[in-house]
């Protein structure tokens, strides 16, 4: 106390000067119309910067929360898509009450929990397991493409063999056109994957793009997976290698679908049959 009547004694002609000053402005300021405008603006600017600063670094913390909100929106997004997709497919019903929502694909969200892309058979983990309707042999995708297939699933998590595996076959064609291949890994570039056994007849040229070609029953029609690169001529003339640079970089994934084809084992069942 002693010390502030001390800092009032020694500075009170400054200080009083300072309110006569403060009297002077909010005189003019209250009286004066333009130099009220001018002072309510930059007071504006002056709060309204601190403000965007205060939003910025709030929505900074709540990026992940909103990241988790657009992602199952996505999710809602894609299977609602797929039930009008089954709605305009449908000619057995009548009317839209006695339609059933019999859609083919159902999509679950999840994340990476590891993720193996520098070895020659790779692999990875997701949050994702038999609780969640995940199980073997099912699609798993992101917004930029393929990722893998599911093959081992306990109940919490689940094993995906990633395309970077040499084990890995996924058909796949070309998206101008209905020339199909089969799609796999030769464990050398984790960016570069190679189309094989398609037709000499078709053209491929670099930068056409290259996407799942719906003849399996794990991944739907159509899904992205890269671009061409180059393509490797073969001596014989007849094979020829189409290196296809991938949408996704392998090396930095995290947010994941996996796709749930309920007519899969209706479609196995009929091919057992012609075998």
């Amino acid at each position: 106390m002693q010390q502030l009547i001390y800092f009032i004694r020694k500075y009170r002609y400054f200080l009083f000067f300072l309110f006569l000053q403060f009297i002077a402005l909010f005189l003019t300021i209250n009286n004066n119309a333009f130099h009220k405008s001018k002072f309510v603006n930059s007071a504006n600017d002056v709060t309204g910067g601190f403000y965007n600063k205060v939003t910025s670094i709030s929505d900074y913390f709540n990026l992940t929360r909103e990241n988790n909100e657009l992602i199952n929106e996505n999710v809602l997004l894609k299977n609602r898509i797929e039930k009008l997709n089954a709605l305009l497919d449908s000619s057995k019903s009548i009317s839209v009450i006695d339609t059933v929502y019999n859609h083919q694909y159902s999509y679950i969200s999840g994340k990476i929990r590891k993720n193996h892309y520098a070895n020659k058979n790779n692999f990875l983990l997701i949050n994702l397991g038999l609780s969640d309707s995940v199980k073997t042999e099912m699609a798993v995708v992101n917004s930029l493409g393929i990722i893998g297939i599911t093959e081992k699933a306990s109940q919490n998590y689940t094993r995906v063999q990633s395309i970077l595996n040499q084990q890995s076959k996924i058909n796949a064609k070309l998206k101008k056109s209905d020339y199909f291949g089969t799609l796999t890994w030769d464990g050398k570039d984790y960016n570069i994957v190679q189309l094989l056994d398609i037709p000499r007849q078709a053209i491929v040229n670099k930068g056409d793009t290259i996407v799942t070609g719906g003849r399996s029953a794990i991944f739907p029609e159509g899904v992205l997976i890269g671009k061409v690169a180059s393509v490797e001529q073969e001596n014989t003339s007849v094979t020829r290698v189409i290196n296809i640079e991938l949408f996704n970089d392998m090396s930095n994934i995290k947010n994941i679908y996996v796709i749930q084809n309920f007519h899969k084992k209706e479609i196995e069942n009929l091919e057992k049959d012609d075998e």
